[in-house]
């Protein structure tokens, strides 16, 4: 009991030197703060949307559009295979979320069975259970109709890898703005909550993020039909996206065909174009990119060439020479603001699935400031309420458990801002809980103090029995408590998983400052006045 070796007690102290460290930023005003050198704590805590205002957008994922493209892209696969073998077909097309198409000579069905078979790709496997699987199951009849449909698991797979994809673009785009502090977290199964503190106005933010951003280089179909307003197969429909002359969107038919992906851009920017001073957004491209890109523009030389983000034809310029250098400008009707924001879509990467905004909250920063006063309030109340309560309980060793309870809040603030936590209501709501829970295990070791030493121990006995003894069951119902904890934040969001946090480590703080902390006070003490009594 009274032994403890000395770097114990350097430990001890210095873990509660960083808490107050840690902790003092938050006491300071932001200006005050910017000035600290960087190898000094300068971190505060983050405060939650509840508590500084802000926008909260739930985005959900439209992962019913990634069974459609799976589907037409699904299409044109055949489509080319079938036109590639010879095989002659009927009604190609989509029906009940499969792929259908009648092979017009009975000879060439199992052959063509044998050429469509080879598009099922296997699966990852892993959490969706597709191991051993394909994406598409082939189904050929005696009537010679072939039937392609996605499987359940790769749907299940796709669906999965979307959700991720989109949660990492939408971060991509929300950081290029330069938002500070915005919290971005998946909720259920395809949901988005974004929450950023300090945005008022969430329009241009949310008009990010409502596209989907999927840049194309697509040529033209210049072939007679095309040229009389009939859409060919292999070809589609799209509209630009300004009105022309006459007050409405210009009609192009182009080719499904994708010449070049916006997946190849490794840069754009927003610049002026040094002819007209018109904003414009420059691109550059990989070396795939730049390969393929150069080989359809030499080939392809006086024929106009249409670049489409999100179906929509921004412009198509007639190329008039072959572009080698693996970069080029983007032109249309652009703001400096328009172009920026398509120079930032585009650097972010396209979504895989458009994302809808279902549910929008603006939260002003006054009821920020009204919980914020009513949360200290209430700890200040609590705190007091307990720091007396333990004094008059325990006397001089109720006084040791509240400068363990003191150094425990450093220990709370100083670890949310050395992690850069978000505190939230709830969060507060968990401090103030803490407050109570971190005197439970000094409450604990006290009062078995008190029993041993009334049972005729020794005062050094009873001190020493009293941890022994209290260790297990603390140990056991903050444990328990962590493990709630646990299970809360991964099945909550937001503020849950604040509180879940605060709670946390209010835990793991007050087992240190209790069983450690306290016990290290008692000991000097006790060195210092061998007491013949104990003040309990």
């Amino acid at each position: 009991m009274l032994y403890f070796p000395k770097w114990k007690i350097a430990l001890i102290l210095g873990v509660c030197l960083l808490g107050i460290l840690f902790t003092m930023p938050n006491m300071l005003p932001s200006a005050v703060v910017k000035k600290i050198p960087n190898w000094l704590p300068n971190q505060q805590v983050r405060l939650g949307l509840d508590l500084r205002g802000g926008s909260y957008l739930l985005l959900q994922v439209d992962v019913g559009s990634l069974t459609k493209d799976q589907l037409e892209n699904l299409v044109e696969n055949v489509r080319e295979t079938l036109a590639k073998a010879r095989i002659g077909y009927k009604g190609l097309g989509i029906v009940n979320n499969a792929v259908q198409v009648t092979i017009r000579s009975q000879a060439d069905v199992a052959r063509a069975d044998k050429l469509l078979q080879a598009l099922a790709t296997p699966l990852s496997g892993g959490l969706f259970g597709g191991r051993g699987q394909t994406d598409i199951t082939v189904n050929a009849g005696a009537d010679g109709a072939v039937t392609l449909k996605p499987t359940e698991a790769a749907l299940d797979e796709r669906s999965e890898q979307a959700v991720q994809q989109s949660i990492a673009i939408v971060r991509r785009r929300i950081d290029a703005t330069g938002i500070n502090e915005p919290e971005i977290q998946r909720q259920g199964n395809n949901q988005i909550l974004v929450q950023l503190p300090g945005l008022k106005d969430p329009t241009r933010i949310k008009r990010l993020l409502g596209k989907t951003a999927r840049l194309t280089f697509q040529l033209l179909d210049s072939s007679p039909e095309a040229e009389a307003g009939h859409v060919r197969p292999g070809s589609e429909l799209l509209y630009s996206d300004h009105n022309g002359p006459n007050g409405k969107p210009i009609p192009y038919i182009v080719r499904r065909q994708i010449s070049v992906s916006g997946a190849d851009l490794t840069d754009a920017q927003a610049t002026f174009d040094s002819q007209n001073g018109e904003p414009v957004v420059s691109f550059r491209l990989n070396a795939l990119g730049a390969q393929r890109f150069a080989d359809v523009t030499r080939n392809n030389v006086g024929k106009p060439f249409a670049i489409v983000l999100d179906n929509k034809v921004i412009s198509a310029p007639v190329i008039r020479e072959p572009i080698l250098g693996g970069s080029g400008q983007i032109s249309g009707n652009f703001t400096v603001q328009s172009a920026n924001d398509l120079a930032i879509l585009l650097r972010a990467g396209a979504l895989p699935a458009p994302l809808r905004v279902i549910e929008e909250r603006t939260v002003g920063p006054q009821l920020g400031a009204d919980s914020i006063r009513s949360g200290v309030e209430a700890s200040i109340i609590g705190f007091l309420l307990v720091v007396g309560y333990m004094t008059v309980s325990y006397g001089l060793f109720g006084i040791f458990a509240n400068a363990a309870l003191i150094a425990n809040l450093f220990l709370i603030l100083g670890v949310m801002s050395a992690l850069q936590a978000t505190l939230t209501l709830p969060g507060i709501a968990g401090i103030l809980l803490t407050t109570g829970m971190a005197v439970d295990a000094n409450v604990l070791i006290n009062e078995r103090i008190r029993e041993e030493y009334l049972l005729g121990k020794s005062p050094l006995a009873a001190m020493e029995a009293g941890f022994a003894r209290a260790f297990t069951t603390i140990f056991d119902s903050n444990s328990t408590t962590l493990i709630k904890m646990a299970i809360l934040f991964a099945l909550g969001a937001g503020p849950v998983r604040g509180f879940a946090v605060t709670i946390s480590i209010g835990i793991l703080t007050s087992m240190f400052t209790a069983i450690l902390l306290t016990r290290l006070l008692m000991v000097f003490w006790y060195r210092r006045r061998r007491p013949a009594a104990l003040p309990v």
